[in-house]
Parts: structure tokens; C-alpha cells; sequence
């Protein structure tokens, strides 16, 4: 055994990429904390804007929501800046997966990652939370989200079928 693949070792290389990633993490809440003028006393203002409301077009169910959902822009735009931000790191750490001959399940919880985090940031967050965001737009918003969750978990489920059935076209 190299000294190079002692130390580098699988259980290394992913140590490395997590500590990689967690230190990324902390940098972009901090950048985004610093850019953004009282966002501390914001989202304060946010969760106490919560209330009991009742979901649109279901007259008998409530919910809790913010009941002026429109009036937190700035806690929905640090979120979208995360989002982005966050998703195209997911690129990077995909990227430094294949470098590092990561697992085929922690290159296919990446890309679910990337997924979501794009798509939360890039798309949700800029079309459903914003100054004319009503109730209904809260809940909606919610809703795609889920939904999105289901579309980052099936592409995670389409890396590891395909790869699983490569492997055992090539075993047969």
C-alpha cells in the first residue's frame, strides 16, 4: 500500500469533502448574515408574524402561516441568495466526488442536493415569495417545495438505479 492511498483513503477523502462543505457552510451564513442589513432582527420579525390562519380555498382547515407573508422580503431574498449559493456549491462537491472516486451513493445524494437547492433557490423562492406574496402563494410555495423533495429524492433514485443496473449488466 502507497503512502498516497494511506492517507487518502475513502473514509479520508469524504472526511475531507464533509469538512470542506460544513466550512463553506458556516462562511455563507456568515456572508450572507453581513450583507444583509438586520437580517438577525428580521427573521425575529418573521416567525413572530406567525399566526393561526386559515389555508386558502379550504375554509375549515387552518394552518400556521405568517399573516403578512408579503412584508419579509428580506428574510425570503437572504434564503434565495443560500439557495443559490448553497446549489452551485453542490456542483463543486459533485465535482470533487468524481475526483475523489466518491461512493455512487454520495454522488447521487449530491446531485439530489443540487437539485433541490437550485431549484429552491432558483426558481421557488424568486417566483412565489416576494413583495406581492399573498397567503396563497405561502401555501403554494410550500406545496411545490414538497414537491421538489420528491424530485430531488426520484434523482437520487435514477443515479443509483442506473449505475446499479450498469454494474450488473457488466457482472452477467
Amino acid at each position: 500500500m502507497s503512502e498516497y492511498s494511506y492517507w487518502f483513503s475513502c473514509r479520508h477523502r469524504e472526511g475531507l469533502i464533509s469538512a470542506i462543505s460544513a466550512g463553506f457552510f458556516f462562511v455563507l451564513v456568515g456572508a450572507i448574515f453581513i450583507t444583509t442589513p438586520s437580517l438577525f432582527e428580521r427573521i425575529f420579525d418573521f416567525f413572530r408574524d406567525f399566526g393561526i390562519v386559515t389555508v386558502p380555498n379550504m375554509a375549515v382547515i387552518y394552518w400556521i402561516a405568517p399573516r403578512h407573508p408579503w412584508t419579509h422580503i428580506a428574510v425570503y431574498t437572504a434564503l434565495q441568495q443560500f439557495s443559490y449559493i448553497w446549489g452551485f456549491f453542490q456542483m463543486v462537491i459533485l465535482a470533487l466526488r468524481f475526483v475523489a472516486r466518491s461512493p455512487v451513493s454520495k454522488k447521487a445524494e449530491t446531485a439530489g442536493n443540487l437539485v433541490f437547492w437550485l431549484g429552491a433557490g432558483g426558481y421557488l423562492i424568486g417566483t412565489f415569495l416576494k413583495e406581492t406574496t399573498t397567503k396563497e402563494m405561502w401555501f403554494a410555495f410550500w406545496a411545490t417545495i414538497i414537491m421538489l423533495i420528491g424530485l430531488s429524492l426520484i434523482v437520487r433514485a435514477i443515479i443509483l438505479a442506473a449505475t446499479y443496473s450498469m454494474r450488473a449488466t457488466r457482472i452477467s
